[in-house]
């Protein structure tokens, strides 16, 4: 979410085009995502947030972030080079050095190779609770260590399968031009304009994750309108299937 707009993103490991998509809203409420996503129900990776939690009651399955996790402890041991946040790192790195090794694995293979994360995701969680207890209260370090403890179940659930993702930095990636450049564009002038901003970045961004060039793909598809019948008119979205 950057302010008050959503942004959605396939998963790289399900089968299909990559897609993304945008929407705008003059405020951050976890009703646009329900509405959005009315009645799917499947794994949904989200930050920690306390307007998504509805939808998990209603039989969204959550999915946390490692990366987020990964953040509290990093922005620690850059700030004092703390010896413990060093020990999280670590261990953090080693269940990507296991998706790195299964990028390019199927499915089957992926689930096969994540038994090593689920040991190590079993000896961190000890060693969070563990280091936890002999950390004060209300300190920089308990407050990295609560937020893993706190999610644990939906940062541990990527390892029992071979198709769901560790982290959510696919769409950190498609945001973050957004996120730096917002300042320029703060103002859009009405909200009817901020959702047109919206669909047109889903348009950019899904042609990029299909590499493809958003300038060309436009540029092809504003001289076919015209004459382009209705019918037909998603075989111009900007994804792999495209002719």
């Amino acid at each position: 979410m950057v302010d008050g707009s959503l942004t959605y993103r396939s998963n790289d490991l399900d089968d299909g085009p990559p897609l993304a998509v945008f929407e705008y809203h003059s405020g951050r409420s976890g009703e646009h995502v329900r509405a959005f996503l009315r009645d799917w129900r499947s794994h949904l990776m989200v930050d920690d947030y306390g307007g998504y939690k509805a939808l998990f009651a209603l039989g969204v399955t959550e999915l946390g972030c490692m990366a987020h996790a990964r953040r509290k402890f990093f922005d620690l041991f850059k700030a004092n080079q703390n010896p413990t946040s060093f020990e999280a790192l670590r261990r953090i790195a080693e269940l990507y050095a296991i998706e790195a090794e299964a990028r390019e694995c199927t499915t089957e293979q992926r689930q096969h190779a994540r038994r090593d994360a689920q040991t190590k995701l079993t000896e961190f969680k000890q060693w969070l609770d563990d280091t936890r207890l002999r950390t004060a209260d209300g300190s920089a370090l308990a407050k990295a260590l609560d937020y893993s403890l706190k999610r644990w179940p939906a940062l541990n659930r990527y390892a029992d399968t071979g198709h769901l993702p560790i982290d959510n930095n696919p769409v950190e990636n498609i945001i973050r031009p957004i996120a730096i450049g917002k300042k320029n564009w703060l103002f859009a002038g009405s909200e009817r304009a901020g959702k047109r901003a919206a669909v047109i970045q889903t348009l950019f961004a899904t042609a990029k994750l299909n590499g493809l060039d958003p300038a060309v793909w436009l540029k092809d598809t504003l001289e076919k309108l015209p004459t382009w019948p209705n019918s037909r008119l998603d075989e111009l979205l900007p994804i792999k299937q495209r002719s």
